[in-house]
């Protein structure tokens, strides 16, 4: 009898313990969108965290401390490029492996890789899969997004291997060919994921190939493919010449391409006679520094020239590109160029008088308008608030710790050179910067453009001075 009723014990626990995984996968399934996309995250980060605290992920085979380890998987993961360890000196070659499988994963987004998996295995991909996917490239209909998350997978797979293919053509020239193709496919995940972390050691980025010509154009256009969208991008793959483009896609490549001739012509003048960065340089590479700084501002986080030497009107000045980021559904991070560029011309409206917000023949709607308002609104408030604790709390300067909550913020990875010094207040308040930097904005914009609520009841008008 004692036997089975020990039987019988452990039947009843494993039926509860059954029960509590049905009730969990149960509550799981309730969870938002926003929600499940946010703990995805989190998850990811954790088990990155985990493994690159393994002696095995070191390369002197001592165990990174936790702190630093989960800074390290968050930044990659939020394709950021903040590191307090330089990931050459730091890392073995498993570490590198996680860090850049990492990158990968959080530059295509969760949903784009379970999906993938989904396709491999011949699985259907439910509705409300559908629906997490719409939420993670930021779409506004349900409609073929399972064909859309395979040309962004072919995409991405034909512009990395591009990209590492030209880079290893560059670097086989002084470093052996295996060494050379793993450097070069690194990098080119990297560049294209907007993610900024280098395999040279010494926190100097890619200095060493200031003036080199061709690491410049294949990094900065693996950054720019990166950052336009995967939209815009297959749309541009498809019709290159067309005349009838999207609306988003003609605001996307119009903003992108003022931003970057904007950003080289300031930092060319604003560093012209700096001669810790490009004062002491030829004419050329100037240009090329100027425009490659211009470029990786735009949430890449690659550096030819030091950081920490620019002028603090150059900080301010490349803060503000990082502030405005990428594009929506790109690997990038920031408010978003059509947000930047729905405010414009929203202002632009008023300042003429029109209540329409129109551009290329087309009328923007409001409610388009609002949410580029509560996004803008929502991530400036976040940038103060972090930056304002953080220049209480450590003892860097305020421009310093500005920079490095936009650059936070703004998924980019440039830094001042304040990262590794950061107290563990501060590293905790930069790790929850990028978190919200790469979901944040995409995910309170989703919730709010979701949210129909029926009005039953409208108040009278009274109007209200401004300005």
């Amino acid at each position: 009898m004692g036997h089975f009723g020990g039987v019988g014990l452990v039947a009843e626990t494993q039926e509860a313990m059954s029960g509590k995984w049905r009730k969990l996968f149960a509550n799981f399934d309730r969870l938002s969108p926003p929600k499940v996309l946010v703990i995805g995250f989190a998850v990811l980060i954790a088990i990155g965290g985990l493994l690159l605290s393994l002696p095995l992920s070191s390369r002197g085979g001592d165990r990174l401390p936790f702190g630093d380890a989960l800074f390290t998987s968050t930044s990659a993961v939020c394709v950021t490029g903040l590191v307090v360890v330089d990931t050459y000196d730091q890392f073995s070659l498993f570490g590198q492996l996680v860090i850049i499988c990492l990158i990968q994963i959080g530059g295509l987004g969760i949903m784009t890789m379970s999906t993938l998996v989904f396709l491999i295995l011949r699985k259907r991909v439910t509705l409300r899969e559908r629906i997490l996917i719409r939420e993670a490239m930021n779409q506004l209909t349900l409609e073929g997004m399972v064909r859309l998350i395979r040309k962004v997978i072919v995409v991405t797979v034909v512009v990395e291997g591009i990209g590492a293919v030209l880079l290893t053509l560059r670097w086989s020239e002084e470093m052996s060919l295996p060494r050379a193709a793993y450097y070069g496919l690194f990098h080119a995940v990297s560049a294209f994921s907007n993610a900024g972390f280098d395999l040279f050691g010494g926190f100097q980025s890619l200095s060493l190939y200031r003036g080199d010509i061709w690491v410049n154009l294949v990094i900065t256009g693996l950054i720019i493919v990166g950052g336009l969208g995967f939209t815009v991008v297959t749309e541009l793959i498809e019709n290159p010449f067309g005349s009838r483009h999207s609306l988003h896609t003609k605001l996307v490549v119009s903003a992108t391409v003022i931003l970057i001739a904007l950003g080289t012509t300031g930092v060319f003048l604003l560093e012209g006679r700096n001669p810790k960065t490009l004062a002491s340089l030829g004419i050329g590479e100037r240009l090329v520094g100027s425009y490659f700084q211009a470029v990786t501002a735009r949430t890449a986080g690659f550096s030819t020239i030091p950081t920490g030497d620019l002028k603090p009107a150059t900080l301010f000045f490349l803060a503000t590109l990082m502030f405005i980021g990428a594009s929506p559904g790109s690997t990038g991070g920031g408010i978003k160029t059509t947000t930047f560029t729905a405010l414009f011309l929203a202002v632009l409206s008023v300042i003429k008088g029109r209540d329409d917000v129109e551009v290329y023949g087309r009328r923007i709607p409001k409610r388009i308008i609002d949410r580029a308002l509560a996004i803008s609104v929502i991530s400036l408030t976040i940038v103060v608030f972090i930056t304002i604790i953080l220049s209480a709390a450590e003892t860097c300067g305020f421009l310093e710790v500005l920079f490095e909550t936009v650059s936070a913020f703004g998924t980019v990875g440039l830094s001042t050179g304040i990262t590794s010094r950061l107290t563990a207040l501060g590293k905790i308040l930069i790790m929850l910067t990028m978190f919200i930097g790469r979901l944040g904005p995409l995910t309170i914009a989703t919730a709010i453009a979701q949210r129909q609520h029926v009005v039953q009841v409208r108040y009278p008008e009274e109007k209200v001075m401004v300005g």
